[in-house]
């Protein structure tokens, strides 16, 4: 698996993770301590997912093009005193 199909993968597993978290924390049998540790949990995950997300934008902005120099261009010289 090359780069990005790891985090194609990462983020579809984070987002399944996710929701499978938002149908649990609906579950009435949920103590409250369970629920709270559930949402840390959300929250990092959400984190994770954003991070992820950051990633691919980043990967798939283009790099800007920078104008080469000419080979024949004036060297910009500085003359330094003491």
């Amino acid at each position: 698996m090359n780069q990005p199909e790891v985090l194609d993968s990462d983020i579809r597993a984070l987002q399944q993770w996710l929701r499978a978290a938002w149908q649990q924390l609906g579950d009435p049998a949920l103590t409250a301590f369970a629920r709270r540790e559930l949402r840390n949990q959300m929250k990092q995950c959400s984190a994770d997912l954003r991070a992820c997300l950051q990633r691919v934008a980043d990967e798939q902005q283009p790099e800007p093009v920078r104008s080469p120099a000419s080979p024949y261009s004036r060297p910009e010289l500085r003359i330094l005193s003491w």
